[in-house]
């Protein structure tokens, strides 16, 4: 029977950083000079004025203190409020494709392994920034790999699912190794220009080697002990962005086709699915909570994060238990479970239990129950 380990990871941050005061500064000015532009209809009751943001509401409500962007001036300038981002000729290699080789190297680096000791990309992330031809091949490519490769979304559940895939590969003997990238420029698809979730995202991305236990040094990595998955309909966290939109003009420029949520819903229908999956994975696996050294959760919301882990150890979490990476990165979607994890997994020793575990729109839960080696 073969098994598969997780043998290195890596992590892409881009260089430019928004911290709260930075984004609050900028959202008060596009605030100001809305409510002067629409001061009669205001006054008349036609328009609500907006409300300013301030550092302190942030991070309250999300536990975010700054972000990392692709592009910093674009978000900061009051009139433009969206990331700038130039479109390259189609020769050139993608944005996300130079995210994607940077964290692939490191993860490579780490296992020890080459290029040509991998068989599979799989790009799994919440947007891609094109339809075709897929990122993936063309990341394969820029790393020189041979086999194949595929482009998954399961929006802030894509690494897990894409785990799983990556694990199912390396097990049915389809490829010896896989690795699973997660080039997430979330910037890209955020309303800077509402106050409810302009200081949601951030950029990065994450790159997983998964491959054959015999391939891999003693006591290298993390085993895999099992995989779930879970997906339930939900219109709380939506995005209509798509390529029908020039099928109706009205529908352009609208804001559904950004980042929308019904954040108090999202909060309260998750967090308790996402507790009684990640229990019952346990139970699967005839482990119990007491077992888990370490959870590496979603980076979306501190209070969540709290009270999931609540739920599934029944009591509070230390931060070395579910350590924190949302206050330095915000949410970055799928990568943000992975962030988690590459930062905080070196100082397991030789048969601590974890579990890698992401949730978000569909809604869609995965949980990756791993052991250290």
């Amino acid at each position: 029977m073969i098994k598969a380990v997780i043998s290195g990871t890596g992590l892409y941050t881009p260089p430019a950083t928004i911290d709260n005061d930075e984004l609050v500064e900028a959202f008060n000015q596009f605030v100001e000079m809305y409510n002067s532009e629409h001061a009669d209809a205001i006054e008349r009751g036609e328009t609500e004025a907006l409300q300013p943001s301030s550092s302190a509401f942030i991070e309250k409500a999300s536990g975010i203190k700054r972000r990392h962007v692709i592009d910093k001036s674009g978000i900061i300038d009051p009139k433009r409020m969206a990331p700038y981002i130039p479109e390259r000729g189609n020769d050139e290699p993608s944005v996300q494709c130079d995210m994607a080789v940077v964290a692939c190297n490191e993860a490579l680096a780490q296992a020890g392994k080459k290029a040509s000791d991998v068989d599979a990309v799989i790009v799994a992330c919440s947007n891609l920034q094109r339809a075709y031809p897929a990122v993936s091949i063309e990341v394969q490519a820029a790393l020189g790999i041979e086999g194949f490769a595929y482009d998954m979304n399961v929006a802030c559940s894509s690494a897990t699912f894409g785990l799983q895939a990556a694990v199912n590969s390396v097990e049915n003997g389809t490829a010896r190794a896989v690795l699973v990238v997660s080039p997430e420029i979330c910037s890209g698809h955020l309303n800077f220009r509402d106050r409810d979730s302009h200081f949601i995202f951030g950029d990065a991305c994450t790159a997983i080697l998964v491959e054959r236990e015999e391939d891999t040094q003693p006591g290298q990595g993390f085993e895999i002990l099992g995989t779930r998955l879970k997906t339930t309909f939900s219109n709380n966290i939506r995005n209509n962005f798509g390529f029908l939109n020039r099928a109706d003009e009205s529908g352009v420029g609208q804001p559904d086709k950004l980042f929308i949520q019904q954040g108090r819903k999202v909060f309260k229908e998750v967090s308790p699915l996402v507790a009684e999956t990640i229990q019952g994975h346990l139970d699967s696996l005839s482990l119990s909570p007491e077992d888990l050294r370490r959870m590496w959760l979603h980076q979306a919301n501190l209070n969540m994060n709290h009270l999931i882990a609540r739920r599934v150890l029944g009591r509070d979490a230390s931060e070395d238990e579910a350590p924190v990476i949302l206050d330095e990165y915000a949410n970055t979607s799928s990568a943000g479970s992975i962030i988690a994890f590459h930062k905080h997994k070196d100082d397991l020793k030789t048969g601590d239990t974890g579990v890698i575990c992401s949730f978000g729109a569909g809604y869609s839960i995965g949980s990756i129950v791993v052991r250290r080696r």
